[in-house]
């Protein structure tokens, strides 16, 4: 590759895109896989072949119609990990219908924003998760429920909603239990089924994704059969996987990296979709990747960090691993490099993108040099485009931070319900702002610098974040780190890191400070540091630094600097 004058790439490529409904390419893989294992989900004792998985999938898909939903109604969905979510990613898709992905931490006012925006029509759901009484909750929503046939919901507060599905084996009045969908499939919507297929197009919504906003409500990214299919089916690829491959899945489905990075890269290579658990556990997913002899694993940082510290992880062998993604927030090069040498991903990749581009637009190989693979985010996908521009919108030269834009095939088709939004991420030219801070040096491979949100600026000096929690995390007694901006008279801002210490050791400010003294810049040394046992972060996995910045202000009572 010829090196670049200006920060602009593009992924041509020789394979085409997939020009295919997810049904459609669904249907052709089950039939080229048939025996070969889809689906491993440890915690309810459910294995299926690809045939198998078809089967189910044909069937629910038939007895959704049979609830009286048409190509293009939006439906809900609200649970941790199983199996029925697999089903019914697939099952949707095969009806034309729209799969809403809800957040399995969303309380009541969340649901009734959720549900309302888009208009859900039906709502498959969990009884309960964690500490959520999804149930309970949804009668205080929906009280009517109580009093209504299955099938004929009308609430107040939920004008849209009609048919509530319930999984597991509880009986509620007014709704049907997921079981009761696949008995009500018969002949005629199997028929209704099968006509569907060649009338559905790619370009079609199938799936919309909440993205979560750190202020006002949050946004519907509207993604179709197109924008996900192709992204999951070039991910894939960057990773090598085969029929032989068996890939762990710990992270959540709702999200793009459970139902994206993970079943469709699956299911577009012929490998196996193996789920440990509802929900992440480190000695689960130890457990899960060393009895199933899994060969890809994926998950966020944290998720990595708490299986190699944890107390039981010299027990397991995982030699069967070879490759993976950590991806879904900044991926620190000491954690990487562990995972390497202790769990055997010696052909890990670190993937970087957003819900609203399908989400992956640059990913590591597996033939990149280690380094390059621990310390970038690899190069652009295949026929995707990206260039960095500054505040002018121009582009800028190789090496040089500026807003990462994207462009091509994975951009979504917008928010639901909301132009002026949508107008507002995607301009006339189709380039989707991600609000990231980025590098792209001269060979094409991409550097996460921060979110421009998230940048400090002290005393006119522009700090990253990202920068002090990589040279922090050499510091030997430090298991995580994150890095944030405080109000500050003086400078405007200055440099907090909340730092998470290893088991049994001990330090003090100072030790942080004059670890870093002489070796960064004076004004990247973190005035302030606080000892934390956790960091708030969403149910994905991403930490949340502007709920880091608001305690942080209040514990230390200073003052919010207004600027002109």
């Amino acid at each position: 590759m010829a090196e670049l004058t200006l920060s602009y790439v593009h992924g041509a490529n020789d394979k085409p895109l997939l020009g295919e409904t997810i049904g459609q390419f669904f249907d052709a893989a089950c039939a080229e896989w048939e025996t070969r294992p889809a689906l491993v989900v440890r915690h309810q004792n459910v294995r299926l072949s690809y045939g198998e998985l078809r089967l189910a999938v044909d069937k629910l898909a038939a007895g959704l119609l049979a609830l009286g939903l048409q190509p293009g109604d939006r439906i809900g969905i609200w649970s941790p990990n199983n199996s029925e979510w697999v089903l019914t990613q697939f099952a949707t898709a095969k009806a034309g219908l729209i799969l809403v992905n809800i957040n399995p931490a969303y309380r009541a006012t969340e649901l009734e924003y959720a549900l309302n925006k888009v208009g859900c029509k039906a709502l498959i759901l969990a009884e309960r998760f964690k500490s959520s009484d999804y149930v309970a909750i949804l009668l205080e929503l929906a009280p009517e429920l109580g009093c209504s046939a299955p099938g004929y919901l009308e609430a107040l507060r939920l004008p849209s909603l009609r048919s509530i599905v319930l999984l597991g084996d509880g009986r509620h009045p007014g709704t049907f239990r997921f079981s009761d969908v696949l008995a009500r499939s018969s002949a005629a919507e199997a028929e209704r089924i099968a006509a569907l297929g060649p009338q559905l197009q790619f370009d079609d919504p199938i799936n919309i994704q909440f993205t979560s906003g750190t202020t006002g409500f949050p946004k519907g990214a509207t993604l179709s059969h197109h924008n996900i299919l192709n992204n999951g089916f070039f991910i894939g690829e960057s990773m090598r996987l085969t029929p032989d491959d068996r890939l762990c899945i710990p992270v959540p489905l709702y999200h793009c990296f459970g139902m994206v990075l993970g079943n469709l890269a699956a299911l577009t290579h012929g490998a196996c979709m193996v789920f440990p658990g509802e929900g992440f556990d480190p000695l689960t997913t130890l457990q899960t990747v060393a009895e199933e002899r899994c060969t890809a694993l994926h998950g966020v940082p944290t998720m990595f960090i708490a299986q190699l510290d944890h107390p039981e992880f010299g027990r397991f062998d995982l030699a069967s691993l070879r490759t993976g993604i950590m991806a879904g927030s900044p991926c620190p090069i000491e954690v990487m490099k562990r995972a390497v040498e202790k769990m055997h991903l010696s052909e890990i990749t670190i993937a970087y993108g957003m819900t609203e581009t399908s989400p992956v637009s640059f990913q590591s190989s597996t033939e990149d040099p280690l380094e390059r693979r621990v310390s970038t985010v690899g190069r652009i996908q295949p026929h995707l485009e990206v260039k960095i521009i500054d505040l002018n919108g121009r582009i800028v030269p190789p090496g040089t931070p500026g807003e990462l834009l994207t462009r091509g095939y994975s951009v979504m088709l917008g928010y639901w319900g909301d132009e002026e939004r949508t107008r507002e991420a995607i301009d006339a030219a189709r380039w989707m702002r991600t609000g990231d801070l980025a590098t792209i040096d001269a060979e094409g491979y991409c550097n996460i610098v921060g979110r421009i949100k998230d940048m400090v600026i002290r005393g006119g000096e522009n700090v990253y974040p990202r920068e002090i929690e990589e040279f922090l995390y050499r510091h030997p007694k430090i298991q995580d780190v994150q890095v944030i901006g405080v109000p500050d008279d003086r400078y405007g801002e200055e440099v907090c890191a909340w730092v998470k210490l290893r088991p049994g050791v001990t330090a003090s400010e100072e030790e942080i400070r004059a670890f870093c003294r002489d070796k960064i810049a004076h004004y990247k040394v973190p005035r302030y540091i606080k000892f934390v046992d956790e960091f708030p972060m969403t149910v994905t996995g991403k930490i949340q630094k502007f709920v880091m910045r608001e305690r942080t202000i209040a514990e230390l009572g200073l003052k919010v600097v207004k600027t002109a």
